[in-house]
Formats: C-alpha cells, sequence, structure tokens
C-alpha cells in the first residue's frame, strides 16, 4: 500500500485527540489526503460499539422477556477483547485499507496497542492471545508509526476532571487498572522502538506537535 497510516497511543488524558487534529491539519496543508479517524467508533458499527464499550451495557437498558426493562450484566474481559476486535475488523476493511490504498494518509486515534495495553496488561488476558486476535482481525495491518503520548495516571485523572466530561467506563476504573495500562504502552514501545515515538505528555502541545511533526517529515522523506 502507498499511504502512510499514523497511529496516537495513550492513557486516557494524555492529548491524543489534541495532537491528532494538529497532524491531520499540517498533513492537509501539504496536499495530502487525509483520513483521520479513531477506535472504537470510525464506523456505522463502530459508534454502536463504542457506546456499548465506553458506557457499558448497564447504560442501556433492554425490554426483558416479560416485557419489562432489564439491564444487561458487565462486560467480561473476554467478550470485552473480542467486541474491540470486531470494531477494528469494520473499521480495517471499511476506512484504513481503502484510504491506504488511494495514497492517503490515515491518522488514527487509538489502534491494535491499545487492545494489547488495556486487554493484555489491564485486565487478565494473555496478551499473546489478544496480539493474535488483533493480528486475525486486521489481517496483520500494522501502522508505519504509532506515537505513544505517555502520561501519568495522576496527570490524566487530574486532566479529566478540569474538562468537565462524565468519565467513561475504563476511565473509572481503579487507579492500578491505569498504572498497568500505562506499563503495557512503556513495554510495547521498548519492544519496537523503531516503529515508536514516545513522549512525555506534561509537555505543551506545541513541543510535543513539534516532535510529532519531525518525525513524520522524516517519514515523507523517504
Amino acid at each position: 500500500m502507498s499511504g502512510l497510516f499514523i497511529t496516537f497511543e495513550g492513557g486516557d488524558g494524555a492529548g491524543k485527540t489534541t495532537q491528532v487534529e494538529l497532524l491531520a491539519e499540517r498533513l492537509a496543508e501539504r496536499g495530502l489526503e487525509v483520513v483521520r479517524t479513531r477506535e472504537p467508533g470510525g464506523t456505522a458499527l463502530g459508534a454502536a460499539l463504542r457506546d456499548l464499550l465506553l458506557h457499558g451495557p448497564d447504560a442501556s437498558p433492554r425490554a426483558g422477556i416479560d416485557g419489562e426493562d432489564a439491564a444487561l450484566p458487565g462486560i467480561d474481559a473476554r467478550a470485552e477483547a473480542l467486541l474491540y476486535a470486531a470494531d477494528r475488523a469494520q473499521h480495517v476493511a471499511e476506512v484504513v485499507r481503502p484510504a491506504l490504498a488511494r495514497g492517503a494518509a490515515v491518522v488514527q486515534d487509538r489502534y491494535i496497542d491499545s487492545s494489547l495495553a488495556y486487554q493484555g496488561a489491564g485486565r487478565p488476558l494473555d496478551p499473546a492471545e489478544i496480539r493474535r486476535l488483533s493480528e486475525w482481525a486486521t489481517d496483520g495491518l500494522w501502522p508505519r508509526l504509532t506515537v505513544l503520548l505517555d502520561v501519568s495516571p495522576e496527570l490524566a485523572a487530574e486532566r479529566r476532571a478540569r474538562s468537565g466530561q462524565r468519565a467513561d467506563r475504563l476511565e473509572r476504573e481503579a487507579e492500578e487498572f491505569h498504572r498497568r495500562v500505562r506499563s503495557g504502552f512503556l513495554e510495547l514501545a521498548a519492544a519496537e522502538p523503531e516503529r515508536f515515538l514516545v513522549l512525555d505528555a506534561a509537555r505543551s502541545a506545541d513541543e510535543l506537535h513539534a516532535a510529532i511533526l519531525a518525525r513524520v517529515e522524516s517519514l515523507l522523506a523517504v
């Protein structure tokens, strides 16, 4: 494929959305077709799965067999992993691969590494199984560059509190969960330094953007 696939990873509150927007704008200014997308939620199917995964089935009552509303139970860790994989399979088939085939730059908020960190490190699941599941769902598609915005659980929590937005199901997890997720991301980056760009998310948005743009420019020059 001739396109450029760039993903952004990190804990909630790391500033991924801001950096995705800044990079997408800069690439578009260069005359590139840019597809800015996210997981979960980059397709119609993904939007439905995103609501289920981030807000939980208990927030969406369904009619019981007796005609009364009944809350669905919480999401099992394996079911959660499978739902993320289903979203990813649809997203890659419908959005990512066609864009790359056209030569577009795909700038994406979260991808396989999020599953490896959240389900493979945060949950009591085997990371190797999560990797196999994700690679099967995507038919082995990996990004050219993954930007990891490393943020401490404390700073992330402060940022989320300042935003005033209602915390989703994952954001409400205990601090120890978020510590495991952060460690999982850092371990992934250490294992593949050629793919990852790790940046301290405590730096200013402008500093982060400059560092990201410098790395992307080197890729475009090849």
